[in-house]
Parts: structure tokens; C-alpha cells; sequence
């Protein structure tokens, strides 16, 4: 039975990763940051066979911990404080942790192999965030990294710390560079499901509008549960690499608004839509679109749901959310 460890196990990533590697068979070690932390419970109704270890990105000794208990045959780097707006707020924490982070986990991946070096297949989850000023479009993955963000940056930190193991060490370690993914799962935080929220509680009557930032901002948007299945097919290759994990489409704010108010009835949305610049990036990143060739080619990957499935279904999952709460 093969063994797993991923890191940020409470995200929408780590639960459809575990559900993808548990029903291939693998056992599944969750690292979860404190021992108190309320989504504990989160893992533990949705994915009941995952062990739970404690430790933190920012603590090498605790991640050697976790690697002896553990034992994987694959590491899932998928912690980061991920939230883009509050990297401004604390850039300090964010870089620690996204960026230094990456280095503490790859050094404890390095040291728990010892000379069998690859018997431990690493990934890292890189960011589309990474092309913030877009140097080429589409975004490939030999497109010029120019982060607009600290989050961003810390990202090319840990990207390049992870193709440097994989040089020097001969490390199988891989970078899937991610772009925008949703799901049901997503944070409230997240334009998505903020949008999705609001428009389910506007439909229920429950909302009067909703507050946004940047209309015109495009982003290549995909469905998390397609995107761990890129993540695993990475690591069951000969070798580590890179690769660009997108849908090669781009919609904007304004289209993502149009899905989810169509999928309540609502064709004008705009009397219900507010902008405060409050909202607006300092430096925003304008258009991401990924080319995901190399993924298609290599790894047999491609998307399967499609952008209005992947709101719709949010919609839909929150109107039933925001039903059963009145219940």
C-alpha cells in the first residue's frame, strides 16, 4: 500500500486529493497546523481514513516528525497561507510560510530519503500568481515569472527552491504551476464563492446585494477535482518536472457573474453588484490564461468540467447550504 503525506490537508485541494489517493488504495497522512485547529472536524467527516499529524511549515523538527511517522512513498506540498489580499497585509508570515516554508519540507524530504534519494516523489504546488505581470500569452512554463504580489513571490521562491532540489539533489520533484481552481469546497474569501454565496443568498431572499473589487480582472478558472488528479499524475512519472495545470480558457469577473446569476433566474445583475475600491488590488494582476499542452501530452491530462458547470454547481451547492441553515 503506497503511503502519502500532504501538507494543507484542510483546503479543497488536500480533502479531493485525499478522497483521489484513498480510493487508489494509498494510506493517507494529513499535516494539520495546531492541535486545536476547528478544521480538524472538516477532515474528519469528509475523509474519515486519513491520519492526522500535527506540525507546521515554519517547523523543521516538527515536519521530520512527521515524515517517521508517516513514512511516504509521495509528498504533497499543498500548505501556503493562500489568499492573495492578505499577503499585502502580512507579507512577512505569507513568505515565511509559502515561501520558507517549501524549503523547511523539501530539506525534510531530503534528509528522510538519506542516499536513497528518490524513493520519496515530492510536488509542489506552484501558482499561476507566479506571471503576475504576464510576460506571454498564453502563460506557459517557460514564461518569465514577474509576481505582482508578496503571495506571488514567495510562490517563485518556493518554485525555484523545488527545481533546485530537483538539480542538485536528483530530487523527483515536480512543480504543477495551478491556475484559478473552485469548488464547492473554496473559501469564503475567494471571489468565487463569495460571488456564489451572495448570489445564493440573493436568490433565497436572504441578501440584498453584493460588494466586489475589480470587474474586468480574467482569470483561467478549473475545477479542483480535476486538478489533484494533475497533481498525482506528476508524480507517477520517471522524472520530476514542471508543468502548467490550466484550462487554456479566460473569463472575467463580469462572465463569472452572468453564470451565477443566470443560474438562479437573474439576468440584470448589475442593481445587485457594488465595486469598493477597498476591493482592488495594489497591484493587480490583469489576465492569466494557461497553456496546458504539456500536461495533455505528458501527463494525459485535461479538464473535465467546464467553466458554467463549475459555477453552476457552486450556485447550487449553496443554495442548498444556505437552505438547510434555515431549516
Amino acid at each position: 500500500m503506497p503511503r502519502a503525506l500532504i501538507t494543507g490537508i484542510t483546503g479543497q485541494d488536500g480533502l479531493y486529493l485525499a478522497e483521489l489517493l484513498l480510493g487508489k488504495g494509498y494510506e493517507v497522512y494529513g499535516l494539520v497546523r495546531g492541535q486545536n485547529n476547528p478544521k480538524i472536524a472538516l477532515v474528519q467527516s469528509t475523509v474519515p481514513e486519513v491520519k492526522i499529524l500535527t506540525g507546521d511549515l515554519t517547523d523543521i523538527s516538527s515536519l521530520i516528525r512527521a515524515f517517521s511517522v508517516a513514512q511516504p512513498d509521495e509528498v504533497y506540498n499543498l500548505g501556503a497561507i493562500s489568499f492573495v489580499a492578505y499577503s499585502w497585509e502580512n507579507a512577512s508570515l505569507t513568505s515565511d510560510v509559502t515561501g520558507k516554508g517549501v524549503l523547511n519540507i523539501l530539506e525534510a524530504t531530503r534528509l528522510y530519503a538519506g542516499k536513497d534519494i528518490d524513493k520519496v516523489k515530492f510536488y509542489q504546488a506552484s501558482s499561476s500568481e507566479m506571471y503576475g505581470k504576464v510576460q506571454q500569452v498564453p502563460q506557459s512554463e517557460s514564461t518569465l515569472l514577474w509576481p505582482r504580489s508578496p503571495y506571488g513571490v514567495a510562490k517563485v521562491f518556493g518554485h525555484y527552491m523545488t527545481i533546485n532540489y530537483r538539480e542538485s539533489y536528483g530530487m523527483h520533484a515536480s512543480s504543477g504551476i495551478l491556475f484559478n481552481h473552485e469548488s464547492p469546497r473554496r473559501g469564503p474569501e475567494f471571489v468565487t464563492r463569495k460571488v456564489s454565496q451572495a448570489v445564493a443568498r440573493i436568490s433565497l431572499g436572504l441578501q440584498d446585494d453584493i460588494t466586489l473589487g475589480n470587474l474586468d480582472a480574467k482569470r483561467d478558472w478549473g475545477f479542483a477535482g480535476d486538478y489533484v488528479d494533475a497533481m498525482w499524475r506528476m508524480l507517477q512519472q520517471p522524472e520530476g518536472d514542471d508543468y502548467v495545470v490550466a484550462t487554456g480558457e479566460t473569463h472575467s469577473i463580469e462572465t463569472l457573474l452572468d453564470v451565477a446569476f443566470k443560474a438562479v433566474g437573474i439576468d440584470d445583475w448589475a442593481p445587485l453588484v457594488k465595486q469598493n475600491p477597498a476591493f482592488m488590488r495594489p497591484a493587480e494582476v490583469d489576465l492569466l490564461i494557461g497553456d496546458p499542452s504539456k500536461a495533455k501530452d505528458v501527463l494525459g491530462w485535461e479538464p473535465t468540467v467546464k467553466f458554467e458547470q463549475l459555477v453552476t454547481m457552486m450556485v447550487e451547492n449553496d443554495i442548498a447550504e444556505q437552505k438547510a441553515q434555515l431549516r
